[in-house]
């Protein structure tokens, strides 16, 4: 697993508007496009710049496609990142801090010690 890769998609994503809107409205198609074109460049390096290792796996693919947070943050995702893309994306769908209440009951059941969130 890649808790880099995770963040890194997170982190990307979140910068964007329109991957914001992408990500959102096709979430499938939006991991499948950043897997293929954007997960191997090098963050802060000129395009050309590529890895040919990094790659999601199954289950982390899963859960970016189901836009699950309490899964991505038991993978080791960080939270922050996730409730700020997450929060970008369905604020605007629930009243004011409806939504952050909700992100924060979904993860209630978790305890410390909390999952590493190193990178």
């Amino acid at each position: 697993m890649s808790k880099y890769l995770l963040d890194k998609f997170l982190f990307t994503v979140d910068r964007d508007p329109e991957l914001v809107e992408r990500y959102r409205e096709d979430p499938a198609g939006t991991v499948a496009w950043w897997e293929a074109e954007e997960a191997n460049r090098i963050l802060n390096c000129i395009s050309d710049e590529r890895s040919t290792w990094l790659a999601f796996e199954d289950a982390e693919r899963d859960a970016l496609v189901r836009q699950d947070h309490v899964a991505l943050f038991e993978m080791g995702a960080h939270p922050f990142l996730t409730l700020t893309l997450f929060i970008a994306m369905f604020e605007r769908d629930h009243g004011p801090l409806e939504y952050q209440l909700a992100y924060g009951a979904a993860m209630k059941h978790l305890s410390l010690p909390y999952p590493d969130i190193s990178t």
